[in-house]
């Protein structure tokens, strides 16, 4: 049960309540402090985990290609590190945001890898009406390739047989010191062309 303080021993409390009001108090910025640093190292952090996949994105690889996931620096030996890194910087080597269709809408090449590492597939994927389309455009057996874009232009085959022009930036896919493939939009479909083999 509780009992009723005496009137006169409440000037002794009021001090009590401001410290322990103070401490709590302090504890609260303490907290707050600590939880914007940690906030700010995560912001800071996410950036540069460059293979994220967004939201949607991602629900629709892990359906459609389940064991799989995006290439990342780790999946390449040391050389392929090397030089994708000297080309690209801290680009995800699996993934690259790309203007493919011409149409403006968010639209990425991945590179996804098996989880047994036996096989990597080309796919892109191209937001439609809050929806994400994925079509596979390749496989690679027993490597694992990079993917990037580069401009719109004029691409001769490393036969010296075929040229592409194409007029919407492009998908390269590289298996690196042994071949790479440009892949473009016609407007009616998808061409390739082997630029190193």
């Amino acid at each position: 049960m509780l009992q009723q303080l005496p009137s006169n021993s409440l000037p002794f409390l009021f001090p009590r309540f401001e410290l322990c009001e103070a401490q709590n108090m302090r504890r609260v910025l303490i907290l707050c402090a600590v939880l914007a640093v940690i906030g700010t190292e995560m912001t800071v952090a996410q950036p540069q985990n460059g293979c994220a996949l967004p939201d949607g994105l991602s629900r629709a690889i892990a359906v459609k290609h389940p064991n799989s996931h995006v290439v990342t620096l780790d999946d390449l030996n040391q050389d392929d590190q090397t030089l994708f890194q000297k080309e690209h910087g801290s680009s995800c080597p699996g993934l690259t945001r790309v203007d493919f269709y011409g149409d403006g809408k968010p639209t990425f090449a991945l590179v996804l890898l098996r989880a047994d590492g036996e096989k990597a597939e080309l796919v892109i994927a191209h937001q439609l009406q809050n929806q994400w389309q994925t079509i596979s455009l390749d496989t690679a057996e027993s490597s694992v390739p990079v993917v990037w874009t580069e401009k719109p232009g004029k691409y001769g085959d490393v036969y010296g047989e075929k040229t592409l022009n194409a007029i919407r930036p492009v998908v390269v896919l590289c298996g690196y010191n042994s071949w790479a493939i440009v892949y473009a939009w016609t407007g009616k479909q998808v061409e390739k062309i082997w630029v190193r083999d």
